[in-house]
């Protein structure tokens, strides 16, 4: 007997986790919430090939990582003829890295090796050396050395296996050495770009009047919504660091949105701090359908022609709750708002409905997002 059940009650997903901001908004330094221009991380990318694999490399069929091979050892004075090539101990991976800002040639950052082909494992493997380029198509590191994967992928011979984290991507600490560097030249500098992460025109606002007040012969203004233009008097040119320093440490309250952000995939909500919801009646029920079935043998009459066969019974019930209609009352902290949805005495796998309708009605002050 097989029985499938069916619950119709708009819920997402088995794990349902509701999660509330509250209290009270404190102020954050302004190197949290923002960033000078200039002072970015920058991408970089690189192609090379992970030796001394156990077995785990590239299959033969791999064009690219066996041209790559013959290519290199006829680099080094070694002719070989690439069809007798055999790369079950080497890997082509893609070489990814930061490049953050102000570091000089030497300097170290971490990269991480990705598999590009049937490898199925890095581990104990070698990278090569790579060369890392950014969108100028400019080398400013280059990386090698031994692969850590935090992994292992082991398969016996009737197809079991057992795999522990990701073993075709490989992390090497310090792996490359910065051959290049971005310049950036802040001592010369008389004027200064500051630009929010999170763009608003209040938090700009506020931003550029701290600095004001807090700083002292400091000019700023605030251009838009995301950016505020620092200036040195001319009496004070060349002292952009020092007054960086000071800027950075400025504690401004930044403005936050009313939002309730959704994710119907795991069921989470998150609500802001400045939602607010007026009066609204709701009434929610759930509706469960259940399909129960079963199998019923027909067994022919003796000496009649006919056969034995097994059928189908189906039975459907049919259930649905009772919504009686409650008044949310309109909340005027994240506080009020909680215990007016919870007044409605539904489940929280049904306050994701709930809170579409109650936005769909227009009785809720806050941006609804779906992720």
């Amino acid at each position: 007997m097989k029985k499938a059940g069916i619950r119709l009650c708009g819920a997402i997903g088995l794990v349902f986790t509701l999660i509330f901001l509250m209290g009270t908004v404190h102020a954050a330094k302004i190197k949290d919430i923002a960033y000078f221009m200039g002072s970015r991380s920058n991408a970089l990318i690189g192609y090379g090939l992970v030796v001394g694999l156990n077995g785990t490399g590239d299959n033969t069929n791999t064009l690219f990582t066996v041209n790559t091979l013959a290519n290199i050892l006829d680099n080094m004075g070694i002719n070989v003829d690439p069809t007798q090539v055999k790369i079950k101990n080497v890997a082509a991976v893609m070489v990814t890295a930061k490049l953050p800002p102000f570091l000089r040639i030497g300097s170290r950052i971490d990269i991480q090796a990705s598999s590009i082909g049937d490898a199925k494992s890095l581990e104990g493997g070698t990278l090569l050396m790579t060369p890392l380029k950014a969108t100028d198509g400019k080398v400013y590191a280059v990386s090698q050395g031994p692969i850590s994967t935090g992994g292992f992928s082991i398969s016996g011979a009737s197809g079991s296996s057992v795999q522990k984290n990701h073993p075709t991507v490989g992390f090497i600490s310090g792996g490359a050495t910065v051959e290049k560097e971005v310049p950036i030249h802040y001592d010369e500098l008389s004027s200064l770009d500051l630009v929010l992460k999170t763009p608003d025109f209040t938090t700009a606002g506020k931003t550029a009047a701290a600095i004001c007040s807090a700083v002292p012969g400091m000019t700023a203004r605030a251009v838009d919504a995301a950016t505020i233009k620092l200036e040195l008097p001319p009496g004070q040119h060349g002292d952009m660091v020092a007054m960086v320093t000071q800027v950075e440490n400025v504690e401004v309250q930044p403005e936050v949105s009313a939002k309730v952000v959704i994710n119907e995939r795991t069921g989470t909500i998150v609500m802001g701090e400045n939602v607010r919801i007026t009066p609204v009646a709701v009434a929610h029920g759930s509706l469960t359908v259940q399909i129960t079935e079963k199998s019923a043998v027909s067994q022919p009459l003796p000496f009649s022609q006919g056969q034995t066969v097994v059928t189908p019974q189906t039975s459907i019930q049919v259930q649905e709750a009772k919504g009686a209609l409650a008044v949310v009352g309109g909340g005027v902290t994240i506080g009020q708002v909680i215990q007016g949805l919870n007044a409605i005495g539904a489940t929280p796998r049904d306050l994701i409905n709930i809170l579409q309708s109650i936005k769909a009605a227009g009785a809720m002050q806050a941006d609804l997002e779906l992720i």
